[in-house]
């Protein structure tokens, strides 16, 4: 186990859908006497919480932006609604990369938690709106431990005693700090807040020349913006693939896509989109109007709009005098083991670090991991193990953004990995499932059939139009897994 010995008060950094999980799997163990469960927001949900887009045109984006410990945004203050006893109140509102027009690009029952069904009513791919509402529902049992508009400052280890870490909140409605003492810290604050902008040849001058042009996705809320104009949109991922084509619907022409490689969701063929390599250099004003030129050499010209869907960077300002460091660049996370603990002191972790990854159920088979662990019930290597992992690991799979990348199957080899890891614990007889505690999951035939099916299943659903709306189960969709697995026996 850790250095620290017992560990009796937890903190949760965040109550987004990993800080929920964690709140969840470390109450089940029966064990700590004390976890806090700190909030910047006024609610649960974490980035599902929309951003309205009418605060979001008033902001602009750094370009480029390379650093990680860019300062985060201050919140937006907006009046509530007329319900009974709020007129007038003011809540803090984050940035988020949610938009207006979103459905999720994972069926229902795959995303899920797998303590709780998504609303049977509700369509297969969910809209943002539904997963915050099923956020809500799933949160009620923990709620008592969160403490709403507190944000996390700074988390340090106490030099004196090794596994202590003091951490500096602030009230955020009052400014009010404190510092609290804990055994162990959970940095469930995700990685959505800090956006990557390259850094191409010629963008800073041209941003210069062109304010307003470049964006970054975080900022996108409605293809209503980009009506009438020449678009180009940056990225492979599943952002740029679903903005993308929100945007081809009312921008002049057609769509221009700029990959680097072809996307994993979406190969680059389809027709009402023209698609070029990655962008060299951003043209000079004083010979081009509004001008790129891409890796193949080809220039295109009077470019109304460019929209980077480029990802972000891992950031954990409030961990800034870590030594050694869990962040540098940004890209990836450094000094972890299994994606998960922190080498060098494993009363601190980092769950759902992994991309391209179903983020609900793998945060409960992480916790359900580090519960067990910090209640005595698992162990974690030595300290020349786990970094020998993270050796191995990046001279395997990259020591940048590839560390954490894990497309199917990998990920389903890392959520049984994590299954199997929790299902060794010690039993306890107060605990419930015959000692063994509260469960994880297990990815079997259907899940991995869903999991590899999902581009697929996202592209159909899609094509459904506004029909897509009454679409409420895979089977529904044409997708049966009953029917495939009759029909091969």
């Amino acid at each position: 186990m850790s250095r620290a010995g017992k560990i009796s008060r937890v903190a949760v950094i965040g109550a987004g859908p990993t800080g929920l999980s964690a709140a969840k799997y470390l109450l089940a163990e029966n064990y700590f006497e004390k976890i806090d469960v700190f909030e910047k927001r006024s609610s649960v949900g974490g980035v599902w919480n929309y951003f309205p887009g009418a605060f979001k045109q008033s902001l602009a984006t750094c370009v480029p932006q390379l650093d990680p410990n860019h300062p985060a945004e201050e919140p937006v203050w907006r009046t509530t609604g007329d319900a009974e006893g709020s007129r007038g109140l003011q809540e803090p509102v984050f940035i988020s990369p949610i938009y207006k027009t979103l459905d999720t690009n994972i069926p229902k029952e795959l995303m899920a938690y797998g303590e709780k069904a998504f609303p049977a009513n509700a369509q297969v791919l969910p809209k943002y709106s539904t997963v915050k509402e099923y956020l809500e529902e799933y949160a009620e049992e923990v709620k008592d431990i969160i403490q709403f508009e507190t944000e996390v400052l700074s988390v340090e280890q106490n030099p004196d005693k090794m596994g202590t870490w003091y951490i500096i909140t602030r009230n955020i409605r009052t400014g009010a700090r404190q510092t609290r003492s804990y055994d162990a810290v959970v940095a469930a604050s995700g990685h959505f807040d800090v956006p990557y902008l390259p850094d191409i040849s010629g963008i800073k001058h041209w941003n210069e020349m062109f304010p307003g042009v470049i964006s970054h996705s975080n900022l996108f809320d409605t293809p209503e913006d980009f009506r009438g104009i020449k678009v180009l949109v940056v990225g492979a991922s599943a952002s740029a693939i679903d903005i993308g084509n929100q945007i081809n619907a009312v921008s002049k022409g057609k769509l221009l896509i700029s990959q680097r490689s072809e996307s994993h969701l979406l190969p680059s063929t389809a027709s009402d989109k023209l698609y070029f390599p990655e962008i060299v250099e951003f043209l000079p004003s004083d010979r081009y109007t509004r001008a790129v030129r891409f890796a193949d050499g080809s220039v295109e010209t009077g470019i109304d709009s460019i929209v980077f869907c480029t990802g972000y960077l891992y950031s954990f300002p409030y961990l800034s005098a870590l030594d050694p460091p869990v962040v540098t660049d940004g890209r990836r996370v450094l000094n972890t083991y299994q994606h998960l603990f922190y080498i060098y002191n494993t009363t601190l972790v980092f769950p759902v670090l992994p991309q391209r990854v179903i983020p609900f159920p793998l945060s409960e088979n992480q916790a359900a991991v580090f519960a067990r662990v910090w209640s005595g019930r698992l162990t974690v290597p030595p300290v020349v193990e786990m970094k020998a992992w993270e050796d191995a690991t990046a001279i395997e799979k990259g020591d940048g953004t590839s560390f954490h990348l894990m497309p199917f199957p990998l990920d389903a080899q890392y959520m049984n990995l994590m299954h199997e890891w929790a299902a060794q614990a010690e039993l306890r007889p107060w605990l419930i499932n015959d000692g063994q505690g509260k469960s994880s999951n297990y990815w079997g035939i259907k899940e991995k059939w869903m999991r590899q099916l999902f581009p697929e299943i996202r592209k159909t659903f899609v094509s459904k139009g506004e029909e897509r709306r009454s679409i409420t189960s895979l089977k529904q969709l044409g997708y049966d897994f009953d029917a495939r697995e009759e029909a091969k026996n």
